[in-house]
């Protein structure tokens, strides 16, 4: 069987591939192709497809987050692989190869995973308040190789205002001292560069052109050191611009739908008493509903608010392969020049303070306003992080108070979670060798499509 090396290259397209050569270069000894995605066209999502060949329907994974029903709390960006349902790439492998060896670094899900090198974003969280850059790693020596080569896991370029390129060229240093220490047959690496300018800026900016030349360079070294391998580049979906975030939560408190609770003067999302409210995931949200007799009135509001295109129900839902009990009772697609915000208060200085800080796991939503220094004053967003960053240094408590509310959901210019209208804004597909025995290179593959395309190219 053949050795693969996978990259999720997050947002690449045939329009960004146009300034990396060396990706380019790639291909030629092997083939490019169209890349389906799937509905939401979000991380999670899409990674759980490639790894499973089923759609959200099949594996459960309706979004980057959802409403826990159980549980009774939203919670996005969870990382233990149980939640993710379906057989597995790696677990198909070994039916036919037993001891198949597998690394996962940095995609999602990966933790409790049954792989054998686990490399994956871990904060450390004091217990005084404090979060410190670090990451996850199984075998747990693994932690040690890599910090003692690399220095710490760098958190505050893998997400935030400071997100960029030295998170990816960690990564990437990562996946070599693996390949190389360790030698697995599948080596999963997840490469986040793109998203960050994209989000920010809009695909249409310069800078998109210069983020995709400067992560072509990083990614030199990583696919020198793969070439005994045979390397498969994909990415999940492609990022397009946009200039309007749509406030499906406030229409619906607005309307009497959406309760919030108050402690010390801030509003918190109750989605006890809530009879509906919405997670919004980049370009999509699920909208939850509490009693089905509400259902049509709430989809005929969400279907009046501006930047709403589509609202699916239960027969739209099944059509696009996102009916699963995750899901909201309805699910609401973006015009294609919007996104969804998460906010649901109606006053600023009523919003819980969280809003204001890179939180992932505590928004009840996404937050790509959190990529941004608060444009409605940036010299004070910057001043007061460097005053953080001295109280965090003295080991004290800090806030990192620098992201913006209205302004800085106003600031973002590019987004993501719809089907691609544009082939120039679809994902990509690249394989340095030829098409596995027995097939032949296709001009596009579905998501679905994916398990069993990298399985056979392990075969070939």
């Amino acid at each position: 069987m053949s050795k693969l090396l996978v990259l999720d290259v997050v947002g690449l397209t045939p329009r960004l591939l146009a300034h990396m050569p060396r990706l380019r270069a790639l291909a030629a000894g092997g083939f490019q192709a169209g890349l389906g995605t799937v509905l939401p066209a979000v991380t999670c999502s899409a990674q759980s497809t490639f790894l499973t060949g089923l759609p959200p329907s099949g594996h459960g994974i309706v979004g980057n987050g959802w409403y826990f029903r159980d549980l009774g709390e939203v919670l996005l960006w969870r990382q233990h692989n149980a939640l993710v349902g379906g057989e597995k790439l790696w677990q198909a492998a070994r039916r036919d190869r037993p001891g198949y060896t597998v690394a996962n670094v940095c995609w999602w899900y990966a933790m409790g995973a049954d792989v054998d090198w686990t490399v994956t974003p871990r904060p450390i969280y004091r217990a005084d308040g404090r979060k410190d850059p670090d990451c996850y790693t199984d075998p747990p020596g693994l932690h040690d190789e890599l910090t003692a080569k690399l220095g710490a896991f760098p958190l505050f370029s893998y997400w935030g205002p400071g997100a960029g390129i030295a998170s990816s060229a960690w990564i990437c240093r990562a996946a070599e001292h693996v390949m190389a220490a360790h030698d697995p047959d599948l080596t999963l690496v997840y490469v986040p560069h793109l998203d960050y300018d994209l989000q920010r800026h809009g695909p249409s900016d310069p800078r998109a052109a210069a983020a995709a030349a400067e992560l072509d360079t990083v990614l030199a070294p990583l696919l020198d050191a793969a070439s005994d391998r045979t390397t498969v580049v994909l990415s999940e979906y492609g990022i397009t611009d946009v200039s309007r975030p749509v406030d499906v939560n406030r229409a619906l408190r607005a309307d009497g739908l959406l309760r919030v609770h108050t402690q010390d003067g801030m509003e918190y999302l109750d989605p006890w008493t809530s009879r509906a409210f919405a997670v919004a995931d980049h370009q999509i949200a699920h909208v939850y509903v509490r009693d089905p007799a509400d259902v049509p009135a709430v989809a005929k509001l969400c279907a009046s608010i501006g930047g709403v295109a589509t609202v699916l129900d239960q027969d739209g839902k099944a059509a696009h392969g996102l009916d699963h009990p995750r899901s909201g009772e309805l699910v609401l697609l973006a015009e294609p020049d919007a996104w969804f915000t998460y906010y649901y208060w109606l006053d600023d200085a009523r919003a819980p303070d969280f809003a204001r800080v890179v939180e992932i796991h505590r928004k009840p939503g996404y937050d790509p306003a959190e990529l941004f220094f608060d444009p409605a004053a940036p010299g004070a967003a910057r001043r007061r992080a460097g005053l953080a960053l001295l109280r965090k240094k003295a080991g004290l408590r800090y806030v990192m108070s620098v992201v913006g509310l209205d302004a800085g959901a106003r600031a973002v210019r590019g987004s993501h979670g719809l089907l691609p209208a544009d082939p120039a804004d679809a994902p990509v597909l690249l394989c340095s060798g030829p098409a596995p025995a027995g097939a032949r290179a296709r001009p596009q593959y579905a998501a679905t499509e994916v398990k069993d395309l990298l399985l056979r190219l392990a075969q070939s």
